[in-house]
């Protein structure tokens, strides 16, 4: 499954891409973050992973980062895996003008259990719609420091 969101963001790009490059800044617009463990390569660099915590309602989701591209502040390429799920996001950061950067996220999703595709199927949208707010979530926070952790 393959799809692309896009959002404009009130922020010249430099700063955008530092705010999204910051892991102490997930938890402010990652829903459900728990933590992140570096486990191998130069941490926040290409070739560099790490492993992610999220709560999910009341499971706990652990997945594996890996980054294949970083190239500040234009680009942001990485692997998500855990169990039955591979998801890739290019993430690019565009110039519109000295003071709005717009961010687009090409996602791809890959399953590997019976489970996990067959809620694919029944539900994509639900993963785009996901996608999209945690774009949102990055927006509110970057452009006005509201953060989804205080919620």
């Amino acid at each position: 499954m393959k799809y692309q969101n896009e959002i404009l963001i009130k922020l010249p790009r430099e700063e955008v891409f530092q705010k999204f490059n910051n892991q102490d800044n997930m938890k402010h617009w990652q829903k459900g973050f728990m933590g992140l463990e570096h486990i191998s390569g130069d941490p926040g660099k290409e070739g560099a992973k790490s492993k992610l915590r999220y709560k999910m309602g009341k499971r706990e989701i652990e997945m594996t980062e890996s980054i294949l591209k970083l190239q500040a502040p234009e680009e942001f390429h990485g692997t998500f895996e855990t169990q039955g799920v591979y998801n890739k996001q290019e993430n690019f950061f565009e110039v519109v003008d000295e003071n709005t950067t717009k961010w687009v996220s090409k996602t791809e999703f890959r399953f590997s259990t019976f489970m996990m595709k067959t809620m694919a199927f029944l539900m994509p949208g639900s993963f785009k719609k996901q996608s999209y707010k945690f774009m949102v979530d990055f927006k509110n926070f970057a452009e006005n420091g509201t953060s989804v952790a205080d919620a």
